[in-house]
């Protein structure tokens, strides 16, 4: 059953840096004209949706290391 876990923490977490790559990559373009620091290009609140399924993926990885 940890297994199961453990792939599902690994695809969660490659989804959610790439999919967050891309966001970032979409945000950047999007605002060339104003200048973004690295801090507001992170805080964007669409990449909070990315932050989550790291977040599940972290859990996920710690819960199948433990079993």
């Amino acid at each position: 059953m940890e297994w199961i876990f453990g792939f599902a923490a690994i695809a969660l977490l490659i989804i959610g840096l790439v999919g967050q790559a891309f966001e970032m990559r979409k945000i950047r373009l999007t605002n060339k004209d104003e200048e973004l620091a690295s801090a507001s290009i992170f805080a964007n609140k669409k990449n909070f949706k990315w932050y989550a399924i790291l977040g599940v993926g972290i859990i996920l990885w710690y819960v199948a290391e433990r079993m």
